[in-house]
């Protein structure tokens, strides 16, 4: 843990992100509900040692009492770890430009009246002072999330009189999700502070840019999410360097390779790709799907390393070309899913939901598209859980043919340079494919046929046969054979129940 002047930087924010195959160990089911977040929250806290949590409204039902509930059920607890303090609840808020505000306006609220709850218990204020805004785009929308929330501070204490906490600005925390937008996201940087100087006479002591890993993939493919991750720790402290403004990125990775890789098992290949990230999120299947005493050690671990290690830096040259390379990567990557999204979405179906979501219009509400594609697919984990339970690992979709062309190209070497011992997932992802399955999905429909020249081009480079290994390996192979036939059949309870087998399997729902 980093400290910023009075405050503390976490090294480990834990999300409702609801990638777990398992039951909580405090639990007894994998359907975390939103009642059960609230003693979530402590639990992480207090038992698996993180020190910061991500309460997330965007786009699924949340308990609006929750400072309330954890300072009434937790009193000891807080008074020796104050919230706001050593201890963080940082909302994710809803984006107004892309669902309704008045869930903005409950999230307001919330912060507002935790500052009050926590005077009136005589415990650190303010408890909750940042907020993520997902999707960001532009330094407007920060500004102007700020803008609302001090109207609403001011209206707050002009309509119920109390005047005696007035907390009228936030601390914003952009989520950038974009492949090609994480390239072009230090002007975002500039931008804001520019804004911020203008309308505080000040410059905000620090920031925290948040790096999306599994959308970008969703939207590009892994190799193309991969290198913009890169790319974007390299280009947040080159605006470190510009204006004296320390930065501490956040990483949002999950436990498949297709999704950051970022597992009790994998912290040292991690801290080799993402060095300068400052806080990771230990997402659901980190925390629910290996056993506690290993999450607790890895915990531990991250806490230890991550604030020491140096941040990857590329020169102006090397950031164009892993742009262009990031492109041509999802130039692979994009034709196949958007085909097969009719597919991609019914299976998508059977498919768990672990967290309460709030349904919108759609089949699938809160939808991701790729790019500019008019082709909507289903949320990240959804989607990497159908390609993994089909026994086809996503992380393979365009990588091959991609890498063909480069290694033609003779770009093989600045690749290997940009993202080091990328062989690792590859082989990690492989042992999980089912070829059996994909040979008869080829029958089904062309597009497969494209994942198969991958599987056959990947093959060709690291000079070995993908597909299982080890007895886990195999197991997974049957239950993906099972969840292909189940779902041609139509069984939909026992589709899920070997999407779940199989998610145990891997340690990871997607």
């Amino acid at each position: 843990m980093l400290t910023q002047g009075m405050r503390k930087i976490p090294a480990t924010m834990a999300t409702q992100h609801p990638d777990n195959a398992c039951a909580p160990y405090w639990g007894t089911s994998p359907m975390i509900s939103t009642l059960d977040e609230v003693e979530e929250c402590y639990r992480i806290f207090s038992d698996l040692g993180c020190d910061e949590y991500m309460w997330d409204w965007e786009g699924k039902f949340v308990d609006e009492a929750v400072v309330d509930r954890l300072f009434n059920r937790h009193d000891a607890y807080f008074r020796k770890h104050p919230l706001g303090k050593e201890k963080f609840l940082t909302f994710r808020i809803p984006n107004i430009w892309q669902e309704r505000g008045i869930r903005l306006a409950r999230a307001f609220m919330g912060i507002i009246t935790a500052a009050q709850t926590a005077q009136a218990h005589r415990l650190h204020v303010p408890p909750l002072f940042e907020v993520i805004l997902p999707m960001t785009t532009s330094a407007h929308q920060l500004l102007e999330i700020l803008h609302k929330f001090h109207q609403a501070s001011k209206y707050e204490a002009k309509i119920f009189g109390d005047k005696s906490f007035e907390q009228d600005t936030l601390e914003m925390i952009p989520l950038i999700e974009g492949s090609a937008s994480l390239f072009d996201s230090r002007p975002i940087l500039h931008a804001y502070v520019a804004g911020y100087e203008k309308r505080y006479k000040r410059r905000p002591a620090y920031l925290r840019p948040f790096i999306a890993r599994s959308d970008p993939a969703l939207d590009a493919g892994f190799v193309a999410a991969t290198l913009s991750a890169r790319g974007a720790i390299s280009e947040y402290y080159r605006f470190e360097e510009e204006t004296d403004i320390r930065v501490y990125p956040i990483l949002g990775a999950g436990s498949l390779p297709f999704r950051g890789g970022l597992s009790p098992d994998t912290l040292d290949r991690f801290f080799a790709l993402y060095g300068g990230v400052r806080t990771v999120t230990i997402q659901s299947a980190f925390r629910y799907d290996f056993p506690e005493e290993r999450v607790m050690s890895a915990i531990a671990q991250i806490k230890r390393t991550l604030p020491r290690l140096p941040a990857v830096r590329f020169s102006e040259d090397d950031l164009q070309q892993m742009a262009a390379m990031a492109r041509r990567f999802a130039s692979a990557y994009r034709p196949v899913v958007a085909a097969l999204a009719p597919m991609i979405n019914d299976f998508a179906r059977y498919v768990p939901s672990h967290r309460e979501r709030i349904p919108h219009t759609g089949h699938f509400g809160y939808s991701r598209r790729m790019g500019k594609s008019t082709v909507a697919l289903p949320r990240a984990i959804t989607f990497t859980a159908v390609f993994a339970s089909l026994g086809v690992p996503p992380t393979l979709i365009g990588t091959g043919r991609a890498l063909k062309e480069l290694i033609k190209k003779g770009e093989e070497k600045a690749l290997r340079r940009f993202f080091p011992d990328f062989e690792v997932d590859l082989l990690a992802s492989g042992y999980y494919l089912n070829r059996e399955n994909l040979d008869i999905l080829i029958t089904e429909h062309d597009a497969w046929r494209a994942i198969r020249d991958d599987v056959l081009a990947i093959e060709d480079f690291l000079g070995c046969r993908l597909g299982p290994q080890t007895h886990d390996h195999f197991i997974h192979r049957n239950f993906s054979s099972n969840c292909y036939h189940l779902w041609r059949a139509g069984r939909s309870v026992e589709i899920q129940d070997a999407v779940v087998a199989a998610a145990v399997t891997r340690r990871s729902l997607g």
